[in-house]
């Protein structure tokens, strides 16, 4: 079986529209949420969300693409363009053996809604010609494939809020198969939109708190539902020697995944929290390495509805026994709010940093402790601290839980 590794990382979220902003956001403890200011949200109950500031597209696209894509496309553009500038691969690897592995939880929200009133307003031969391919899921990873020659495998993965983490997970599976020498992997949402939002306060999902600093709080007791984000995140997962014989900058190696399904609910975790516990263990086995707990950072899920922090804290224990009181814990969605489909991409891409840096980015907002939420999340300031592995969970509507790991490369 193959090493793999990370190579090259790319964001685009609430809180900077580049991993050295989006990283050095984390450790400051900034809030990206705020209220929405981009559509009238006088009928709905929700009012705040995590959205993208100051983005170009055209930094990464021709106008003429813009106009044909949704923003989810462009949102996917950016870090996948971002990813591959980073790692230096283009043109250092045959196009048949790069891959793309990129999701979504929705796909191209906002041209569904706009065409769709279209039809109803204007009839049916007004609606646009690029709707189709502006709306599908999977034209986020068509894109990047078609941008850059990607001609191996092309995949869109859809797991729910576990799509980026799926998207690692798998992409790592490829390679550690032998079936690519790279992929652009990772995921993407752009649903800040009233339709979305009623949909989601309509299932009882979101906060209706009107206070951005105690609106996403994962893991704190005052805690009512989540705050929906916007964004997408890419990492470049390598073979361990395809990278090695470029010389390539390596920033973790992908040791470990796990992927199971709850099988109870398509929206309500199970709260005895078996399988989702046996994501993070399976991860764990994989990794196959002696560690120290306390040495051992989690970036959560922590989505900061009531039932998801108590079921991810429950999973934890299951997976580590007493031990899960010595791991470092955290929920960077207190910071950007809960990008759906790109959360693990970029949650991914925090957990690597934290590796390479020894710092871990705190859970913003945490005042009150919760009696059935009592590991420790680095409330409210980010910690320096010796890692060893970094691993990054993620659960989503259908059951879809996934868990991946990093650690230090070594030769």
């Amino acid at each position: 079986m193959k090493r793999v590794v990370i190579t090259g990382l790319g964001a685009v979220t609430p809180i900077g529209n580049d991993t050295e902003s989006y990283w050095n956001s984390l450790k400051e403890g900034k809030n990206g949420i705020d209220t929405i200011t981009s559509f009238d949200t006088t009928d709905l109950r929700a009012k705040l969300a995590g959205q993208v500031k100051d983005f170009d597209a055209t930094l990464y696209m021709e106008k003429s693409e813009v106009r044909r894509t949704d923003k989810f496309v462009q949102f996917s553009i950016a870090a996948a363009t971002q990813a591959m500038t980073d790692s230096g691969l283009e043109g250092s690897i045959d196009p048949d053996r790069l891959g793309v592995y990129y999701g979504t939880g929705v796909g191209g929200f906002d041209t569904f809604v706009a065409e769709q009133n279209t039809f109803l307003n204007r009839g049916p031969q007004r609606v646009s010609p690029h709707f189709i391919a502006k709306m599908i899921p999977n034209m986020a990873a068509g894109n990047i494939a078609i941008k850059f020659g990607a001609k191996g495998p092309c995949v869109c993965i859809s797991t729910a809020c576990a799509t980026g983490t799926s998207a690692i997970g798998e992409a790592y599976r490829t390679i550690k198969g032998g079936y690519a020498d790279a992929i652009i992997a990772g995921g993407v949402d752009a649903a800040v939109s009233p339709l979305a939002m009623a949909g989601f306060i309509n299932c009882m999902a979101l906060t209706e708190s009107t206070d951005k600093d105690a609106a996403s709080i994962p893991f704190d007791k005052r805690r009512s539902g989540f705050v929906i984000g916007e964004g997408a995140g890419a990492l470049i997962v390598e073979d361990y020697d395809h990278a090695i014989k470029r010389g390539a900058k390596i920033y973790a190696e992908v040791c470990g995944y796990g992927s199971t399904c709850d099988a109870f609910h398509v929206t309500a975790p199970d709260s005895e929290a078996v399988a989702s516990g046996k994501a993070i263990s399976a991860c764990l086995t994989e990794c196959g390495i002696d560690f120290d707990a306390s040495k051992v950072y989690i970036n959560a899920h922590g989505t900061s509805t009531p039932l998801n922090d108590k079921t991810e804290t429950k999973a934890i224990k299951n997976a580590f026994g007493d031990d899960a009181y010595k791991v470092h814990i955290s929920s960077t969605k207190s910071m950007t709010g809960h990008l759906l489909g790109g959360a693990g991409a970029i949650e991914g891409i925090a957990a690597i940093k934290a590796l390479c840096e020894g710092i871990i980015p705190p859970t913003i907002g945490y005042k009150e402790k919760d009696e059935e939420c009592d590991l420790d999340y680095t409330p409210n300031t980010a910690l320096e601290t010796e890692l060893e592995l970094a691993m990054s969970t993620s659960l989503g509507f259908g059951g879809h839980n996934a868990c991946v790991a990093f650690k230090k490369c070594e030769g």
